[in-house]
């Protein structure tokens, strides 16, 4: 039987979450059609499995540490019905783990919609396929439309957290417990439960959560061993006050050290004219308003000025409110830098085109970001 330290260091040698790169990067939402780009540009990704395949093998070549997918049940309507057709998580997180050798394979899953002890068995599969590179994004349930589909009732929010925290503990019972695990719950209950191979990686599977409230934060900070963030305005100094809090948080009130992770959309050309001409084009002239409204709803963002809300409903359109990467390659690798420096431990990214934006991104940005050791 291997040592506590034999298997933390087990671990570490299959999840490249968990080593030594200053930044780690990853790329998210290459299971639906669109990627992260509300918009009706011709060259958006066409979800077909030979081309989430080819992403997820480019970031594969570029020893990326994470491919992160998004959970979609339905799109969001408008002329694109943008994020409607797609690949259910756990099934491409197989599939993918299977292709590649590096990154950390990642399933996103709605607690609403998978039971814990099917979702822990699904994921332990994942793990063998993928030699211990799975990690799970646990996301509470926020969209009614979706919902529906499974029959389910939008819970409040402190409920939502209160039943999250329920599945993740069974999760972990089934997944670490040699004999029968049995838990007794306000929403799950659990007789006489077994799972076996158990998972490869130990003690179990990395999860990741992005817990926005207060009360997100703490689920988040207790549970998970990534923290997934955005920020509200892009001021860099704001930005490191929410990670060092972030932190502070987990540290002081559970005993526990979190990696945290952001996102960004990336929009790279020769020049800076040239990438905010294009970022200009497929938001203000080719985007999907409507479905970014619609989107926004779902989110509960109505509440703004007109002029607000539009800025913001751009800002989803450009790469779903993420961090904006836009300008030259070394504008692109000053922005990932900055992302570094006020405490983000990785980084998801998109790209509008995205074939076309990942292999750029490999032949002209990742050569800069190794050079300032951030790779």
């Amino acid at each position: 039987m291997h040592t506590t330290a034999k298997i933390q260091e087990l671990r570490r040698a299959t999840n490249p979450l968990f080593n030594d790169r200053k930044l780690k990067l990853g790329t998210f939402c290459t299971n639906l059609n669109g990627g992260c780009a509300i918009s009706t540009i011709p060259g958006t990704l066409e979800i077909t499995w030979p081309n989430t395949v080819r992403l997820a093998q480019i970031a594969d070549a570029m020893e990326f540490e994470a491919v992160v997918p998004v959970g979609r049940w339905k799109g969001f309507g408008g002329v694109t019905n943008f994020n409607g057709a797609g690949f259910e998580c756990f099934s491409w997180a197989a599939g993918i783990g299977a292709v590649t050798k590096y990154p950390a394979v990642f399933a996103t899953s709605h607690v609403p919609m998978y039971h814990p002890a099917l979702a822990a068995k699904q994921a332990t599969v994942i793990d063998h396929i993928s030699n211990g590179r799975h990690a799970i994004n646990i996301v509470g349930g926020w969209n009614q439309g979706e919902l529906d589909m499974f029959g389910a009732r939008m819970q409040d929010h402190k409920d939502r957290y209160a039943r999250a925290a329920e599945w993740i503990e069974i999760m972990i019972g089934l997944w670490t417990c040699e004999n029968e695990f049995t838990y007794e719950g306000q929403y799950y209950q659990v007789k006489k439960g077994a799972l076996a191979p158990k998972p490869i990686q130990q003690p179990y599977p990395a999860i990741m959560n992005a817990g926005g409230s207060e009360q997100g934060q703490h689920f988040s900070a207790k549970y998970s061993d990534i923290a997934f963030i955005q920020f509200d305005t892009h001021d860099l100094d704001f930005a490191r006050s929410k990670v060092e809090k972030y932190r502070r948080l987990a540290r002081e009130e559970y005993g526990r050290d979190i990696q945290i992770w952001s996102f960004g959309y990336v929009v790279q050309r020769e020049t800076e004219k040239e990438a905010k001409d294009f970022l200009h084009y497929y938001v203000h002239e080719k985007g999907d308003w409507v479905a970014a409204e619609n989107l926004m709803g779902l989110l509960g963002i109505g509440s703004l000025a007109v002029e607000d809300f539009r800025k913001l409903q751009a800002h989803f359109m450009a790469g779903w409110g993420a961090f904006p990467l836009v300008g030259t390659k070394e504008q692109v690798a000053e922005g990932l830098a900055n992302l570094s420096k006020v405490g983000i431990d990785g980084a998801l990214l998109s790209w509008p085109l995205y074939e076309e934006g990942v292999l750029t991104f490999q032949k002209d940005t990742m050569p800069l970001l190794k050079q300032a050791g951030l790779r």
